[in-house]
């Protein structure tokens, strides 16, 4: 398997697990990953928030972890990475307004490579108009931008992932291993066990 190169794109308070898990899995199995935010540098830090599915209406947010990037936003070319991460969160409604982000998010699309986004992270791939006639998921919240984007959002279990061509999307942290491994078989992974 030859190693990935794989852009993260973050923000203050990206969903805690929704950053770190899929940070650490594809290092772990080998591949490079630069996260990174608007206006911050390498070695910068992101604040993180918890999102908790506890039997309200919706899920309660609690102070997570500093997340420390290891890349600088400026020096972002899209064409010098195999896949897209987009993580949850309260991040993607504040870093979809960066005009350069948007830009991002069109180029990994136009070129067809992987783009894995979780939770709200699809109210960036609305946002950068990209999921014209396909289908995503995302936190039901996000449901109603998805469709006005074009798209079609759909539902699946909290724990499953769903994949539309190069889309590959999950409605929360919960659904970690089926989008993870989506992702993984998307970039040619291959673990043997």
């Amino acid at each position: 398997m030859a190693a990935k190169k794989i852009l993260m794109i973050v923000g203050d308070f990206v969903e805690d697990y929704e950053v770190m898990v899929p940070f650490q899995m594809l290092l772990m199995v080998g591949h490079t990953v630069h996260a990174v935010c608007p206006d911050k540098q390498d070695g910068d830090q992101v604040r993180t928030a918890i999102h908790d599915f506890e039997g309200d209406q919706t899920y309660t947010e609690k102070p997570g972890h500093n997340f420390t990037l290891n890349a600088s936003f400026i020096d972002v070319n899209a064409a010098d990475y195999d896949a897209l991460v987009i993580p949850g969160g309260r991040a993607p409604e504040y870093i979809r307004l960066n005009k350069r982000v948007i830009e991002i998010v069109q180029d990994f699309a136009k070129a067809g490579k992987p783009i894995a986004a979780i939770c709200h992270g699809a109210q960036l791939l609305a946002a950068a108009e990209v999921i014209t006639g396909k289908s995503c998921s995302a936190y039901p919240a996000c449901a109603p931008e998805v469709n006005r984007a074009g798209g079609n959002w759909v539902e699946v279990p909290m724990d499953q992932a769903h994949v539309d061509g190069q889309f590959i999307t999950a409605p929360a942290w919960p659904a970690h291993p089926a989008w993870i491994k989506a992702l993984l078989d998307a970039l040619g992974t291959k673990i043997e066990l």
